[in-house]
């Protein structure tokens, strides 16, 4: 599915957000607030439009994602990041290896989310830290109620005229509906491990950064 959105999938993005995407990765970038010679690991990397920010910091940074269509699109116009294929819930790199894990709205197709929280956590260094960047619950009622007529009703005809592959966006939709709320991932980060787990809303809650750490 994510190998037929590869070659739209920025556009799309930006469009179905109204422009919201980009702000959020510049808040995904303050969190994970990479380092130079820090080594990050961006997971559902996609194209990696999400791991330029910590590439352009200094940082050495791998994008990795489990469809090879993201990352050939994404190697064609980046042919300086190591793209990685790779599937999170069984990560091919080391024990304490990176100073950071980031995933941005990556995490909701993982088939096994716990799984991929505990293999987040063995890669991470000691000291290390996690940022999760996801879609989430709105915490005004009536705002949630708009939001998700919107995600129901707008976004797959939306998704039609933009996307190479409108069908993916309606299981998006449905995805997004069936996540847990901010206090429901925080307490699966807090099981797989990680401490001092917080989180901080977006655009009301439509998106939420989730952040932790592995203890030294």
């Amino acid at each position: 599915m994510f190998d037929d959105v590869a070659e739209r999938y920025d556009l799309t993005n930006d469009v179905l957000s109204l422009g919201q995407d980009r702000r959020w990765r510049k808040e995904v970038a303050k969190a994970v607030d990479a380092r130079p010679a820090q080594k990050i690991l961006d997971l559902a990397a996609g194209t990696a439009t999400s791991s330029l920010p910590f590439a352009r910091t200094g940082a050495y940074v791998v994008p990795c994602d489990f469809s090879l269509g993201m990352l050939q699109v994404g190697k064609r116009k980046h042919t300086w990041l190591p793209f990685t294929a790779g599937d999170a819930t069984r990560l091919p790199f080391k024990d304490d290896t990176f100073d950071a894990v980031t995933i941005s709205f990556g995490l909701r197709n993982v088939q096994d989310t716990d799984a991929a929280l505990r293999e987040m956590y063995r890669v991470t260094r000691p000291g290390g830290r996690v940022v999760i960047c996801e879609f989430s619950h709105p915490t005004w009622a009536p705002f949630r109620t708009v939001y998700t007529e919107y995600l129901m009703r707008a976004l797959p005809p939306v998704a039609r005229a933009v996307s190479s592959n409108p069908d993916a966006y309606v299981y998006l939709a449905e995805s997004i509906r069936a996540w847990p709320d901010q206090p429901g991932l925080a307490e699966r980060l807090r099981k797989a491990g990680w401490s001092k787990v917080a989180w901080r809303n977006l655009t009301g809650g439509v998106v939420a950064l989730h952040r932790g750490f592995k203890e030294s």
